[in-house]
């Protein structure tokens, strides 16, 4: 028998893990709100080491979260990174579940 008063915590379990990992959060969090950012920014704002931005990243690519492209500024190498629209729904529907679930903590 449950209490209508109590939060029903089976939504935690439904939230998408891959966003859920704190590095990759950051990085889904700044790329939703611009339309692209490169590796620089990205670095600055999430704090992550090169070597975890990368990596991080890679896998949200993999799951089609995320667009990486690659190219050179004159001679300089230059990565820019965007949400795709598989992404941008991801983390929007991410962001309405954590929501709901803070109504009962908050």
């Amino acid at each position: 028998m449950t209490d209508s008063h109590q939060p029903d915590l089976s939504e935690l379990t439904e939230v998408d893990r891959l966003i859920h990992e704190p590095s990759r959060m950051a990085i889904m969090a700044v790329l939703y709100g611009v339309e692209k950012a490169d590796f620089k920014f990205l670095l600055n704002t999430t704090g992550l080491t090169r070597g975890n931005l990368s990596a991080h990243a890679a896998k949200l690519e993999e799951a089609g979260y995320i667009a990486i492209e690659k190219g050179y500024k004159g001679k300089v190498p230059h990565t820019e990174y965007s949400l795709t629209k598989k992404g941008r729904a991801a983390f929007k529907s991410y962001g309405t579940k954590l929501k709901l679930m803070a109504k009962w903590f908050i």
